[in-house]
């Protein structure tokens, strides 16, 4: 035998790793309480008598869940003290990712701002059951509650989360071109530009933790969004540079001045025409957007 051999828990664990993030970063909007997350997983997971267990991963999964549930009550109180507005932390993910729409919709910045307003275990439930297809019997051992209370807690959140996101899902290809229209405007300072390519009812918020300056309340309206960007821009003596990736499946700009990375632009599409701006400016998210980040539904 190999002296590189991996014991069965840990092989285990690995395979289903990217999954297990995945799971905890849509319960939580933040990768470092994700990884926090698995090292508890982990701990717990070593001790788990694998012989007794017929499904690994949906144990490792209801591990992973309850881990996320009791961290979510935690910081649902610490962003409550939260400088300004808050947003998910972006993750630099592979160009593919875009192309599945299910793991897309279920990471833009848009829908993990909507599970914000969910209680703790609505968003648990939603998350697995909506996202992951977890089973109700499966996501009631995993939240302690009964499979007909979880199916009330779904309808529920589901419900809720429908009247807030948009209608129709958008492809890669028309979220792409709003994109590029957003940063030929950007770069040319064209005020006409920004104004065709937003919605009249355009909604942006700014996420700068109390490091970086940005907008304490949400900027509604194409014209104060607008006036709102143009007046940054012209107070900046750097350089200012847009560059396309793709953050939690979906396209995004990184924005640079003089070189160095000052924020990630998320956007929300419906229509052709941008109906949400997301720009996370606060340094301790974007750690995540210099390295891709595995994630997976499955």
């Amino acid at each position: 035998m190999s002296d590189h051999a991996v014991d069965p828990a840990t092989e285990t664990f690995l395979a289903h790793r990217n999954l297990l993030f995945t799971v905890a970063y849509e319960m939580l909007g933040s990768a470092a309480d994700a990884e926090d997350v698995l090292q508890e997983t982990w701990l717990r997971w070593v001790k788990v008598d694998l012989g007794k267990l017929s499904d690994q991963r949906a144990y490792l999964v209801r591990i992973t869940t309850r881990q996320s549930l009791n961290r979510l009550r935690t910081v649902k109180r610490r962003r409550e003290a939260y400088v300004g507005q808050w947003l998910p932390e972006p993750l630099l993910t592979a160009p593919d990712v875009a192309e599945d729409i299910e793991l897309a919709e279920s990471m833009s910045m848009a829908l993990m701002l909507v599970l914000e307003t969910l209680s703790p275990t609505e968003r648990a439930v939603f998350v697995l059951r909506e996202a992951f297809d977890v089973s109700y019997d499966e996501i009631a051992a995993a939240i302690g509650k009964s499979p007909a209370a979880v199916r009330q807690i779904a309808h529920r959140a589901r419900r809720h989360v429908d009247a807030r996101r948009p209608r129709q899902t958008v492809s890669p290809s028309e979220a792409r071109a709003a994109l590029e229209s957003l940063q030929r405007a950007l770069q040319t300072r064209d005020l006409q530009g920004l104004l065709d390519v937003l919605a009249p009812e355009v909604v942006m918020v700014g996420d700068g933790g109390g490091v970086k300056q940005a907008a304490l309340r949400p900027v509604i309206g194409a014209e104060k969004v607008v006036r709102m960007i143009l007046g940054g821009v012209a107070r900046v003596e750097a350089t200012i540079t847009t560059e396309p990736t793709v953050v939690n499946g979906n396209p995004a700009l990184i924005l640079r001045l003089d070189g160095e990375i000052d924020g990630v632009i998320a956007i929300r599409v419906e229509q052709g025409r941008i109906t949400g701006l997301y720009y996370v400016r606060n340094p301790e998210k974007l750690t995540r957007i210099k390295s891709e980040t595995p994630l997976t539904l499955r």
